[in-house]
C-alpha cells in the first residue's frame, strides 16, 4: 500500500478544501489529526485528513495544511473549531501528536516520512506488512 502526504496549503483559504474533502468523503474519512509544532518559536498545528485506501490501487491519501494555523492549545482560533465541528459532523475524534517541524528536515519528502513513521507507530495507519 502507498500512503502519502498531499499538501493542501498552510492552512489559510485551504482549510475550507480540506473540510470539504473530508465531508465529500465521509464513507472513506477513517482519522483527523491535529500535528502541534513550534516554528520561528510560534506554536502551529498542522490538520490532516486520513482517508480509507482506494481500491483497486491501494493508494492511501492523507490530506495536510502545513504549520499555518495557530496552537488552538495556546491561541483559539475560528480554524480549529472549523475543524472541531467537522470532527463532531463525521462523528470522528481528533487525534493529537506533538512533531518536530519541517524545518528541521532537508527536505518536504523527508518530514513526510517522518510523519508517516509517527501515524504507523501509533496504528493510525496501517503498518506495512
Amino acid at each position: 500500500m502507498l500512503q502519502q502526504f498531499i499538501e493542501l496549503g498552510e492552512g489559510y483559504s485551504d482549510l475550507f478544501e480540506l473540510i470539504e474533502l473530508a465531508k465529500s468523503n465521509q464513507h472513506r474519512l477513517i482519522q483527523m489529526l491535529a500535528l502541534h509544532s513550534v516554528v520561528n518559536e510560534k506554536p502551529v498545528t498542522s490538520l490532516a485528513i486520513v482517508l480509507q485506501a482506494t481500491d483497486p490501487g491501494e493508494f492511501q491519501p492523507i490530506y495536510i495544511c502545513r504549520e499555518g494555523i495557530p496552537n488552538p492549545h495556546v491561541n483559539p482560533n475560528k480554524r480549529y473549531q472549523l475543524f472541531e465541528q467537522l470532527a463532531a459532523e463525521c462523528n470522528k475524534h481528533i487525534i493529537e501528536f506533538e512533531v518536530r517541524s519541517s524545518q528541521t528536515f532537508a527536505e518536504k519528502a523527508l518530514y513526510y516520512q517522518y510523519l508517516i513513521g509517527i501515524l504507523r507507530m501509533n496504528n493510525v495507519i496501517p503498518r506495512l506488512t
